[in-house]
């Protein structure tokens, strides 16, 4: 049903906007646009630098996480989210692991905190190969879902900042294209976190979409904002079937 409610979606957005470029048929992930040098880096798990927050997060899942969740309830975990909480609010993974870590009496931290990036990349890397699978709720509890998802396929299609650009104008229209030292990809966010060498750390999704608010000159959301989830639920939805390759590196 999700996926039929994207392609409607979709399909309202280019009428709408009859100037932009078609959407991208192909579904690659951003594996398929790295470097050699970058691929070897990624399958090697000596050499990949996530796989330090990796071991991390085993750790924390063994010591604080185990005693509630079962193993088996890790294997997929990080495959459904975003989804809507109990409070009707849209939230992500890391922002899952936050709720949790208020429920056995700690404190809400950073979305790019280190501990919670460590557990979301071993979440990540337990589902790696498992094809994302996120949906609306109930028939009962789908409307805010729903809702947030066509604000989500919305933004992908306005054009923002200085550069008066669409996330759809790069990562639809010029997709294997070079900007700058970049090789655009058709944005499927199935590598997520990533460790940009850039950044010398482990980023989340949320993070990447800020930066590209930044790069096309516009208001950057804050962090956690309802706008990012909703462009990672529509992302996530339009990559729906992807199995998850992350963490992954990138440039």
């Amino acid at each position: 049903m999700a996926w039929i409610f994207f392609l409607r979606l979709t399909a309202l957005a280019a009428a709408a906007t009859l100037t932009l470029p078609c959407l991208a048929q192909k579904r690659q992930s951003g594996l398929e646009f790295l470097t050699p040098q970058l691929l070897a880096m990624q399958v090697d798990a000596d050499r990949n630098p996530a796989t330090l927050w990796i071991e991390q997060g085993r750790e924390q899942w063994r010591g604080q996480c185990q005693s509630c969740h079962a193993d088996e309830s890790a294997m997929d975990a990080a495959t459904r989210f975003p989804v809507i909480s109990g409070q009707g609010r849209l939230i992500n993974l890391e922002d899952q692991i936050n709720v949790c870590r208020q429920r056995i009496g700690q404190t809400a931290v950073s979305t790019e905190d280190a501990q919670t990036l460590a557990l979301s990349a071993w979440l990540h890397s337990k589902a790696k190969g498992r094809p994302i699978q996120v949906e609306p709720p109930s028939a009962e509890a789908s409307q805010p879902w729903n809702e947030a998802l066509a604000k989500g396929a919305a933004q992908y299609t306005q054009r923002i900042g200085r550069m008066n650009l669409a996330c759809v104008h790069c990562h639809d229209g010029k997709v294997g294209k070079n900007l700058r030292a970049e090789v655009i990809s058709p944005a499927h966010p199935t590598g997520f976190p990533v460790y940009r060498l850039s950044w010398q750390t482990l980023g989340s999704i949320d993070r990447r979409l800020r930066a590209c608010y930044s790069g096309v000159q516009a208001s950057v959301p804050a962090s956690g904002s309802a706008e990012l989830r909703q462009l990672e639920l529509f992302l996530k939805v339009r990559a729906n079937g992807m199995p998850l390759d992350g963490p992954s590196v990138r440039r």
